[in-house]
C-alpha cells in the first residue's frame, strides 16, 4: 500500500497563542507550581514534574514485539485509558497504538497523581489482566514474554521515553508525529484512517473515540 505523506488533522493554534513557551493549562496569570515529588527515569536522567506541562510518553511492548498485533488487544487498551483517565484525572492531548508500542501526550493532575503513577495504571493493570488471560489459554506467545527470572513481561522493562512538551512548536511536531506514524509506517493511507489514534477525534470523529483535550482549537 503506497502511503501518503502530509496530515489535515493538525489542530488550530489560539490566535491568542503566541509560538515559544506552551502555557499552563492552569490558566492564564496563574503562577507555575512544581511538584515536590522528583521521579527517576532510565539511565541517570532525572525530571522534575511541573503543573500545567505536557508530557509526551513512549512506553513499548516487551522486547519491541508486536503484541498489539491483535485488533481486540488495542481496543482493550483503548478502554484502559478511558478507565484509568477517569480514575487518575490526566488531560489527555493525544495519542497513537502501534503494533509493539504506544505514544501517549497527556498532562497529569498534580500533585495529586503524578505521571510515575498515571503509567503504573495505565502498564501494570492492564499488563496482568493481559497476561492472565494468556495463561488462562497456555498462549504460545508466552515463551517469547518469559525474562531470564522467569517472570512473563508485557511491556519493555524501563520508563520508557518521556519529556516535557514547553513549546508550541514542538506540541504541534509531536502530535503530527503520532497521527503519521502509522502512514509513515505503511499500515494506512491516512491517519484518520487508523482507528487507534487521537486523529480522527481531532478529524472531527466522535463515534466510539476517546474524548481530547486539546491545548489550541
Amino acid at each position: 500500500m503506497q502511503a501518503r505523506s502530509g496530515s489535515n488533522t493538525q489542530p488550530r493554534r489560539h490566535p491568542s497563542i503566541p509560538h515559544g513557551r506552551l502555557p499552563s493549562v492552569a490558566g492564564r496569570g496563574t503562577p507555575v507550581q512544581y511538584h515536590p515529588n522528583v521521579q527517576k527515569y532510565r539511565k541517570t536522567r532525572r525530571r522534575s514534574e511541573r503543573c500545567g506541562d505536557v508530557r509526551f510518553l513512549t512506553f513499548s511492548c516487551y522486547q519491541r514485539l508486536p503484541l498489539f498485533n491483535n485488533d481486540a488487544i488495542k481496543d482493550a487498551f483503548v478502554e484502559h485509558v478511558a478507565r484509568s483517565r477517569r480514575g487518575t484525572a490526566f488531560r489527555l492531548t493525544g495519542w497513537v497504538i502501534m503494533p509493539e508500542h504506544v505514544h501517549l501526550m497527556l498532562i497529569p493532575n498534580l500533585p495529586d497523581h503524578p505521571a510515575s503513577e498515571v503509567l503504573s495504571d495505565l502498564k501494570g493493570t492492564f499488563s496482568r489482566t493481559v497476561l492472565q488471560r494468556w495463561r488462562s489459554m497456555n498462549a504460545p506467545i508466552l515463551s517469547r514474554l518469559t525474562d531470564s527470572r522467569g517472570k512473563a513481561r508485557f511491556w519493555q522493562v524501563g520508563g520508557g521515553y518521556d519529556r516535557n512538551i514547553i513549546s508550541t512548536e514542538e506540541y504541534e511536531e509531536k502530535l503530527h508525529y503520532i497521527h503519521n506514524n502509522p502512514v509513515t509506517r505503511g499500515l494506512v493511507e491516512l491517519p484518520t484512517d487508523w482507528r487507534w489514534s487521537s486523529a480522527r477525534w481531532y478529524s472531527g470523529i466522535r463515534d466510539g473515540e476517546i474524548p481530547i483535550n486539546p491545548f489550541f482549537l
